[in-house]
């Protein structure tokens, strides 16, 4: 689902609202959980999941082009864990496919 979507679907559930006053809502929901996040914050929606930054060290590395070693630079990633319904409701779908290893196949084989 993209953004233009979940303004979509927001709209026809809270048809009381433009779809200008829903793509309003939404972008400041987003930017304020950037703004937090980049602050070093943590954000938690219950049921769902919660965000959190990891911080990732600086290692060595090299360009697969020249060959060069450089070491990349020190960085904040932002890590999703999911909620417990979230997860138990996903796994609980028949609608997606469970795709299994190639190499446990041919195991089994």
């Amino acid at each position: 689902m993209i953004k233009s979507e979940l303004v979509e679907v927001v709209g026809r559930k809270q048809d009381q609202l433009s779809e200008q006053d829903v793509t309003v809502s939404i972008n400041t929901v987003l930017d304020k959980m950037a703004i937090h996040l980049s602050q070093g914050g943590r954000i938690e929606i219950r049921g769902f999941g919660s965000f959190s930054l990891h911080y990732r060290p600086p290692r060595q590395a090299h360009n697969p082009k020249t060959g060069e070693k450089l070491v990349t630079p020190p960085k904040y990633a932002v890590h999703f864990k999911p909620g417990k319904e979230l997860r138990e409701s996903i796994n609980a779908s028949k609608d997606i496919p469970i795709q299994q290893d190639l190499e446990s196949d041919e195991e089994n084989e």
